[in-house]
């Protein structure tokens, strides 16, 4: 039986995260996300250290799209499948290097991942999408979050092109 259609499209933010060759499986990534939602908006990607581990530093990035999917279709059918396809193990340590990490951060406007507002690199790139998010405890700003965690040297824009990733994975 197959899924009933659904009319809404749902405004989602996800974050994408590379410790592993992440210059190659960011790109790639997206390709295969935009072929499965519509994205609205791509990120830069950021260099950021690992967190909770003494792995290689991240690239990270986040899109802004819109989907018919609910959170759970998305994360089951979209997002857990790129992962896998990229090779992503998933061990013990949840802080454990990964070629990808692909996460719903906000959807409709819900914060799904509080963390968004604890750590650069999700805060730093949806800043870039959505700066006047505000963080409803303290009433701060993405855009003021993310300009005092750019002045840390451990927060550095990357010069990997995001923008313009193709359907078939290269960039153009």
């Amino acid at each position: 039986m197959s899924e009933p259609k659904q009319d809404k499209e749902h405004r989602v933010i996800i974050g994408l995260g590379s410790n592993i060759s992440p210059e190659q499986n960011l790109p790639k990534a997206l390709s295969i996300l935009k072929r499965s939602i519509s994205i609205v908006q791509i990120s830069s990607a950021w260099r950021t250290q690992a967190v909770g581990s003494p792995g290689p530093d991240f690239l990270n990035a986040a899109v802004l799209a819109t989907t018919p999917l609910s959170i759970t279709q998305l994360r089951t059918q979209i997002l857990r499948p790129i992962e896998n396809s990229l090779g992503r193990i998933r061990t013990k340590d949840p802080n454990a290097p990964r070629t990808i990490d692909l996460d719903v951060l906000i959807f409709d406007d819900e914060l799904i991942d509080p963390d968004l507002w604890d750590y650069a690199h999700m805060s730093v790139p949806v800043a870039e999408l959505i700066p006047d998010y505000t963080n409803p405890v303290t009433g701060e700003s993405l855009v003021s979050l993310s300009e005092r965690l750019v002045k840390s040297p451990l927060v550095n824009k990357s010069n990997l092109e995001l923008h313009r990733a193709s359907a078939t994975g290269d960039i153009i």
